[in-house]
């Protein structure tokens, strides 16, 4: 089957670390194109690759099936919107978009279009997060009653993006970090009936919100998601306690560790934890109370694009909708109006 033609939007950290290994060690895929406006970073790493200067040459070319849109974050409403009017299936980075109608435009573009507009959520396909899914979906801990869910680093210098620490529309760690732990506790849980936020500037030199908590009320259960830069010694990434008993998971991050470092994706290892990052259950199971390490799912965001390979060459579902992409920006403006307003804000 013909392999997929792909052009990525910039060849930045997302492009050569999250996106290209993964397009270029997957038959499915060429990685066709890129969008470089004066650099050949991409050609000294993909050879065959084709260089273009503007955006709209690319989407002009006919080979171009599918593309990538994985600039900053205000720009992918606009972009995304111009891949699908050019007739191209479209990734859009995460945020989905940075506001609720942008979403919903996309959206019935792509309808309009007949084509696929989907969100890279690759947190969903970490270890931690599928070993976290695997317990939940398992029922292991019984009725849930709270969670709690981190994202945090060390980092008190500022981003070498500068329009990462530029305060304006789609900045912050909530639109960046956010995206992705709303987005586990939404798969997980579903859509709140409620939520509260706190949300802060708590580096020096920043002028981007770098720290932020969410209380999502559901039913019988409470999740606390929750991120900050200035955590040098980091809680569990994952917290669970329901009416059986416990799961706490370490936060890893070892497909990215590896990307960083240049190793290419696809061998037998890859994804897979250090023994000593494994998760610590104490439940009851049969009526007998155990309390053991718990082995850890394979990690793989190679998957996320198998998936998109099913849907626009097989007309599978698509896994990653846009509809859960918006959902992630409906928590987003709503936990910014609760910590405005310093209330409980009904979803």
């Amino acid at each position: 089957m013909k392999p997929i033609n792909t052009a990525l939007c910039s060849f930045g950290m997302s492009g050569w670390v999250f996106h290209a290994p993964f397009i270029n060690v997957n038959p499915h895929f060429n990685l066709y194109a890129v969008w470089e406006r004066n650099k050949n970073l991409a050609e000294k790493k993909y050879p065959a690759i084709k260089t273009y200067r503007k955006l709209e040459d690319m989407l002009a070319d006919d080979a171009v099936e599918l593309v990538i849109v994985n600039t900053p974050n205000y720009t992918h409403y606009e972009y995304a919107k111009k891949a699908l009017e050019a007739g191209k299936h479209v990734i859009v980075e995460k945020p989905f978009t940075i506001n609720i109608d942008e979403g919903k435009e996309l959206i019935e573009l792509a309808r309009k279009k007949n084509k696929i507009v989907t969100v890279y959520q690759n947190r969903r396909y970490d270890s931690d997060y599928k070993t976290i899914r695997k317990v939940v979906n398992e029922n292991l801990l019984g009725d849930l009653v709270e969670v709690e869910m981190h994202f945090d680093r060390f980092k008190e210098e500022l981003s070498p993006k500068i329009h990462k620490e530029i305060s304006g529309p789609g900045t912050g760690s909530l639109f960046d970090l956010g995206s992705h732990l709303i987005d586990q506790a939404l798969q997980l849980f579903g859509m709140p009936k409620k939520l509260f936020a706190d949300i802060r500037i708590v580096r020096p030199l920043s002028r981007v919100d770098d720290y932020w908590e969410i209380l999502l009320y559901y039913e019988n259960l409470r999740v606390r998601i929750k991120s900050s830069y200035i955590v040098r010694e980091a809680l569990p990434g994952y917290i669970l306690h329901g009416l059986k008993g416990s799961f706490i998971k370490p936060k890893t991050d070892i497909q990215e560790t590896l990307l960083q470092r240049g190793v290419v994706p696809g061998k037998s290892d890859w994804g897979l934890e250090p023994e000593t990052e494994k998760g610590l259950l104490h439940t009851e199971i049969n009526g007998k109370v155990v309390r053991e390490y718990v082995q850890s799912e394979r990690g793989n965001y190679g998957e996320y694009y198998d998936e998109v390979f099913e849907s626009i060459r097989n007309e599978k579902p698509i896994h990653v909708t846009p509809g859960q992409g918006l959902n992630v920006i409906r928590i987003i403006e709503a936990a910014f109006r609760s910590h405005e307003t310093e209330s409980v804000i009904k979803i």
